[in-house]
């Protein structure tokens, strides 16, 4: 037996599908410009008046004003988020150079041991198995 409540008469075919919300995201000048009618307000009701208004939250006012006092509203935008790069050490480019010098000097060294292998048997010669090493 079908459930009443579910069965297909009461239940609509037309499915509303609303779009995903996105993030407002409002320019200096307009933060600014929000900020001197703020400002501006002097009677009781003009501020909330002016939030309606505008559709801003009191705590985006008070993010903006904070930013104001930190001088973050001047005009050369926001600080990017995340932590900051820190400049190179200079000890650890030397320590590269001198790694990058040290494996050259080991691949010449290993070439020149396998030269030696390939002259001793060009000529013969038995070489230790150790490296000569007891």
């Amino acid at each position: 037996m079908e459930n009443p409540q579910l069965s297909r008469s009461n239940i609509g075919l037309e499915v509303e599908v609303l779009a995903k919300a996105k993030r407002r995201r409002f320019s200096l000048e307009y933060k600014r410009r929000i900020l001197r009618e703020v400002d501006r307000c002097s009677r009781p009701g003009e501020l909330g008046a002016l939030l309606r208004r505008e559709g801003l939250y009191s705590s985006s006012l008070s993010n903006w004003r904070a930013a104001r006092d930190r001088g973050e509203l001047g005009g050369q935008g926001t600080r990017k988020r995340g932590p900051q790069a820190k400049p190179p050490d200079p000890g650890i480019a030397e320590l590269e150079r001198e790694n990058r010098r040290l494996r050259h000097r080991a691949e010449r060294a290993e070439a020149l041991v396998e030269v030696q292998k390939k002259l001793s048997e060009l000529l013969g010669i038995d070489l230790p198995e150790n490296g000569g090493r007891s």
